[in-house]
């Protein structure tokens, strides 16, 4: 199955595969469906969530509010929300460049 990002009114939805307790924060591609992201936070106390959240708000220039987890928030398959509007050059953007840590 390949990396897919579906467009819903209120965002972009895709999915992720966590790996917590790396030697840094960056993203390694592709695991199945879902794009890998290493981050340096622990499994604990929701603090690899909430550094995924702020990682991909950094890296796609938007509100850390804009970044959510909707589905996964214990597991390491997760399914992200980044907020924008339909039909925006900024949403154009952000899918592209969502699109481009994929290959």
């Amino acid at each position: 199955m390949a990396f897919t990002i579906q467009e819903k009114t209120e965002g972009l939805v895709f999915r992720i595969r966590v790996q917590p307790r790396s030697s840094k924060n960056r993203i390694t591609g592709l695991y199945g469906d879902a794009l890998k992201i290493n981050l340096t936070a622990p499994p604990v106390d929701n603090a690899a969530n909430k550094a995924c959240g702020v990682f991909l708000a950094g890296l796609l220039s938007v509100a850390k509010s804009s970044v959510s987890i909707v589905s996964g928030h214990t597991g390491r398959n997760k399914q992200v929300m980044v907020q924008c509007r339909e039909n925006s050059d900024k949403r154009n953007a952000i899918k592209k460049k969502i699109l481009s840590w994929a290959r």
